[in-house]
């Protein structure tokens, strides 16, 4: 790792301890002062002892945010993720600390003073991160501190995105030296070049069909030549995160279990979406209710999509373990061009060879419907299938009948949860996204799950549709 990496990441915690210890004593200073004429107290806590507390409560934060991650060294990571960290980790420190409190007997003089240090010691250190990281992106970007990376994976489309992706976000902190389509004696002996001329930091293996033992030799070249290494994985990979290993007449033997979201992990996702979708169905009622008279004033027909098959069944999706249920969402196309169509638009699709099917500038969406396409609209209803128990807020996207039917063996590994409003797809790429990195990302989303993750994928979801990034 770069010195100015440890640096930067090590400066932030004293940071921290400094700007939430400095937050507290602001609030408490704001309610015995500005705020006593409006709301006189009867008890005052004396500034002597209030240090300890607010030294208290800054340990808690930072204990927090190290258990978050936004101290770990890798890089400027993307700043909407640190500051959805930030947002999270204040929150828990805020309810762990407030705990501690009540559990020691003692209490705050004033409510308003423990909503007060929290919103303050938010937002400080959110400024505080914006300023070091943008500092250090500042840096990166006149090549102070940046990483020399070789990619070895050829011409395939994970080596071009990011190749791509560095050198069009130099605050990332990547400079690509060089790329190879395999590794062998040639490549060591310019490898061994870029490392003598000290522009060589990290070897990235970005083909994910590399063979293991070409792939077990990077490995072992970048070790000796103590050097970053990394690598894309692929969808068998991906499993690993969650495995036993036994033995058995003195056999090692690695059972896969099947993901993080089995017994209580998924009490308490249903927990959060029970919760989550409440709040939102609240929220967004308003808006539903003018997207129903939007649809009615531009088009006849329904304002729920809905369809049936050659059967006469009604919509479905398939759900999780493969089980289909009814599935409803604000009708964006004209009545009757529904998925019957597409076979007289193939012409069209450019997710053909894939299970599943993809139409830009669709002639089947209405003027109304188009545009609740590009922001999501279409999909508001969907929190009461949330709500009901068939599907959740984060998760693989709902599964059409006909597509599933085309799945691999592979591919059919994302029925084992429910599918989700969004997901990692969706916040992605979305539509632009290959079927194989789509199931790519939500075989990473199964493996490695968490309510961190949902409520990041969340926030990020919100910037990924004003955006309208693969919306259509």
């Amino acid at each position: 790792m770069k010195k100015i990496e440890l640096a930067f990441t090590a400066l932030l915690v004293p940071i921290d301890f400094i700007v939430v210890f400095c937050a507290t004593v602001a609030a408490y200073s704001l309610r015995y002062t500005y705020f006593a004429d409006f709301r006189p107290f009867t008890l005052t806590i004396p500034i002597e002892d209030f240090f300890g507390l607010a030294m208290a409560w800054s340990a808690v934060f930072v204990l927090c945010f190290a258990m978050a991650g936004l101290y770990a060294i890798r890089g400027a990571r993307r700043l909407k993720y640190e500051l959805s960290r930030v947002f999270l980790a204040s929150s828990t420190a805020a309810m762990v600390a407030i705990a501690l409190i009540f559990f020691r007997g003692e209490l705050f003089a004033s409510r308003f003073i423990v909503l007060a240090a929290w919103i303050f010691s938010m937002v400080a250190v959110a400024i505080a991160h914006v300023v070091v990281r943008g500092l250090q992106r500042g840096l990166l970007r006149h090549g102070i501190g940046t990483r020399h990376v070789v990619l070895i994976g050829g011409k395939d489309d994970t080596t071009k995105l990011l190749q791509e992706e560095f050198v069009g976000n130099p605050g990332y902190g990547f400079a690509v030296a060089a790329t190879f389509s395999s590794f062998g004696q040639s490549v060591r002996a310019k490898l061994d070049g870029l490392k003598e001329a000290h522009a060589l930091d990290e070897i990235i293996v970005s083909n994910p069909e590399m063979e293991r033992v070409a792939l077990g030799d990077v490995l072992s070249y970048a070790q000796s030549r103590q050097l970053g290494f990394s690598y894309a994985a692929d969808l068998v990979a991906t499993y690993g995160r969650n495995i036993d290993i036994g033995a058995y007449a003195g056999i090692p033997l690695v059972t896969v279990k099947g993901t993080r979201l089995e017994g209580w992990g998924r009490i308490y996702k249903r927990m959060f979406d029970i919760v989550g979708s409440l709040v939102l169905i609240v929220v967004t009622l308003p808006i539903m209710v003018l997207v129903a008279l939007a649809i009615k004033l531009d088009s006849r027909g329904p304002v729920f999509y809905s369809r049936k098959n050659d059967v006469g069944a009604r919509t479905q999706r398939i759900g999780q373990d493969g089980k289909p249920f009814m599935y409803f969402k604000f009708r964006s196309m004209k009545v009757g061009m529904d998925y019957m169509r597409y076979r007289e638009l193939a012409h069209l699709d450019e997710g053909r060879g894939t299970p599943i099917v993809k139409i830009k500038n669709d002639p089947r969406v209405t003027r109304v419907g188009s545009f609740l396409r590009k922001y999501s609209l279409d999909e508001l209803p969907e929190f009461f299938l949330v709500l009901a128990g068939k599907m959740s807020l984060v998760g693989p996207r709902p599964h059409v009948p006909e597509e599933v039917a085309k799945y691999d063996d592979r591919h059919r590994r994302v029925l084992t949860v429910k599918p989700g409003i969004t997901g990692m797809g969706q916040i992605s790429g979305r539509r632009d996204l290959s079927f194989e990195e789509e199931v790519r990302l939500d075989t990473y989303y199964l493996e490695n799950w968490s309510l961190w993750l949902d409520l990041a994928i969340l926030m990020k979801t919100v910037g990924v549709v004003l955006g309208r990034k693969g919306a259509y």
